[in-house]
């Protein structure tokens, strides 16, 4: 099984190369993420998540699940919601939990890219989809939830990794 990248690791500040070949490595891939995202109780998780930095990510939150290979998110309602959000990327280092801070999402999102077998597929997110959505997408860039926080939050955040 793949291991999950944390916080200190390049992989997870380097912005991700497009898929190219929709081919049979890549549904292993998409399956590898699946089972990686799952044997640590994860509702989302990007390449990059798992040392591979390819435009890709896979979820399954709040009775939807599916993968989006070279997604490009737009943001539909910018409205602000205040939640909750961590990161498997960023564990406490003493319990290996994800560590948790409230984070600004957009309200509502449209995810368009392809599916496994390159089919063109779009999603629009509200909620928690699109939270995931926003959080998967930036991984994608070389990005973390922390980023988004005030320096002295994201000190503190940093400093329990």
């Amino acid at each position: 099984m793949r291991e999950i990248r944390v916080v200190g690791d390049p992989v997870l500040r380097t912005p991700a190369e497009p898929v190219e070949g929709f081919d049979r490595e890549l549904r292993r891939l998409i399956d590898e993420m699946f089972q990686a995202m799952y044997a640590v109780d994860g509702v989302g998780l990007a390449g990059p998540q798992i040392g591979v930095s390819r435009r890709l990510f896979v979820y399954d939150i709040s009775g939807r699940k599916g993968h989006m290979v070279n997604p490009l998110l737009t943001v539909d309602d910018p409205e602000e919601a205040l939640d909750e959000e961590g990161c498997l990327s960023v564990p406490d280092r003493q319990t290996g939990t994800p560590i948790y801070a409230p984070v600004a999402r957009a309200s509502g999102v449209t995810v368009e890219g392809f599916d496994r077998l390159g089919r063109p597929q779009r999603v629009k997110a509200r909620g928690s989809l699109a939270r995931c959505f926003q959080h998967e997408s930036e991984h994608l860039d070389g990005k973390l939830y922390v980023d988004r926080l005030p320096k002295t939050e994201s000190r503190k955040i940093m400093l329990r990794t």
